[in-house]
């Protein structure tokens, strides 16, 4: 009886060729992080519920993977509480327990509980899975990797240059063509002052989050359900048609707003401080305000930024931002960072669409051995040891099998040279060597072969 199996919806499985362009990735940006002066850390795949409840806003505490208790996890609940309690409610006494949402709090929480051994300030990397109940669809899965990278104890705006540095060294080494998007929730915050709703900044933040997904009028909805005064909407719609109509957004965007707030005021001036930064940095890639942009979660206080493939339709394949007390939560208060992310997963399916992988990122062996025979496979052996000690990556095919066998096994395996040595090239010390891509053949010396592979 056949057995219909499956793995969950918004999980993957990854063939060896795709293994090998993902890390492709993750070598590429972990080379950047290293260059830049950032150390590896990693955390449990599993934190106590309490710890990420909270840091998200209400639509991220909602897409949380909760883990139920070990053993009977309805102990201590009632027929009555299961059905008055709210879901959320039963969830913390079900659930002590619960999957990763991000890097970012978790690494908050490491902090502080590492705080006595940490150098301030601490420049950290983590390359690791998360994992969001969300609605799967195309650059969108419930498993994903983040390759984030942190620099916490820090006030400086130096820090936000520098990320975007590492952003811009990322993307031009796996050959992307991206578009830096910059904004600063001081901004916003200072824009529901001046339209006269500062009371409703969280949802006014999570309104302008979706406004690249839902469309203007999508926002309109969503602020006119939260209670927002049409006068206010008006205004702040308005502020973006006029900055979003005008040849220089940066510019324009104050004189347009004209900030009354002092939060606004700050905001602008720190965006204006690392755009003047940049200047003198040399970034490839484009760099542009964007005073839509908002990133929902309500860790970030300051400067804030996403990155596009300008090439590919797709989300933000990099985002981050400025959080200034998010130790705080958790007992030390008063400890800035600045963070960003690498969607790994979304930058791998925008390679792929483009065919931005190096030709020989799927190659894992450069030599195979053919198997003539016990004799033949012994000279082999002894070769294939020397082959690697010189860090050639070889193999030896394991079965005496048919040669037209042995050459579809690498010609599949996309090796690009296959070293055969029978009879005749025992005596004469040898090998014949045939390149799979040209189909030429030459008898070579065990050193030649390794003199032309290590080229």
């Amino acid at each position: 009886m056949a057995v219909n199996v499956s793995i969950p919806k918004g999980t993957r499985d990854f063939s060896p060729a795709e293994m090998i362009r993902r890390k492709y990735i993750f070598q590429t940006v972990e080379d950047v992080f290293r260059l830049y002066g950032y150390l590896p850390i990693e955390t449990p795949a599993m934190e106590n519920l309490s710890t990420l409840t909270g840091k998200y806003g209400e639509e991220g505490d909602r897409l949380i993977f909760k883990i139920l208790n070990s053993g009977n996890y309805l102990e201590g609940i009632s027929n009555e509480d299961i059905q008055n309690s709210s879901t959320t409610k039963l969830a913390a006494r079900m659930c002590e327990k619960a999957l990763r949402y991000d890097l970012t709090v978790p690494f908050a929480r490491y902090v502080v509980q590492n705080r006595n051994e940490i150098t301030f300030p601490f420049k950290r990397y983590q390359i690791q899975p998360v994992w969001r109940a969300d609605r799967p669809q195309k650059g969108r899965y419930r498993e994903f990797y983040q390759c984030d990278v942190d620099v916490i104890g820090s006030n400086s705006l130096l820090n936000e240059v520098e990320l975007i540095q590492i952003i811009d060294a990322v993307f031009q080494q796996l050959g992307l063509n991206i578009t830096i998007k910059l904004n600063n929730r001081k901004i916003l915050s200072g824009i529901a002052e001046v339209i006269g709703e500062s009371n409703k900044i969280v949802d006014i933040v999570t309104a302008i989050d979706k406004f690249e997904k839902i469309g203007k009028e999508g926002v309109i909805k969503e602020l006119i359900s939260k209670e927002i005064s049409i006068d206010a909407i008006n205004k702040l719609i308005g502020f973006f048609d006029n900055t979003f109509s005008s040849e220089n957004k940066f510019d324009n965007f104050k004189s347009i707003v004209q900030f009354s707030s002092e939060v606004g005021i700050l905001g602008w001036n720190e965006i204006a401080t690392i755009f003047g930064y940049l200047t003198n940095c040399n970034i490839k890639a484009k760099v542009e305000f964007d005073p839509t942009l908002a990133r929902g979660l309500n860790y970030y206080t300051g400067a804030i930024l996403e990155v596009k493939a300008n090439d590919v339709a797709m989300g933000s394949i990099c985002g981050g931002g400025r959080y200034d007390d998010l130790t705080g939560i958790f007992g030390l208060p008063d400890v800035s960072g600045v963070g960003v992310s690498f969607g790994a997963d979304r930058i791998c399916d925008v390679m792929n669409e483009l065919k931005l992988f190096p030709e020989n990122a799927e190659i894992s062996t450069q030599l195979l051995f053919t198997n003539h025979g016990e004799a033949e496979m012994i000279y082999a052996l002894k070769a294939l040891a020397e082959i690697r000690q010189a860090g050639i990556s070889s193999e030896l095919y394991p079965d005496n099998a048919k040669l037209k066998k042995q050459f579809s096994y690498a010609d599949a395996r996309k090796i690009p040279y296959v070293a055969s040595g029978g009879s005749t090239e025992m005596q004469e010390n040898c090998f014949t060597l045939k390149n799979m891509q040209t189909g030429a053949m030459e008898k070579k010396s065990l050193q030649e072969i390794i003199a032309l592979l290590k080229k």
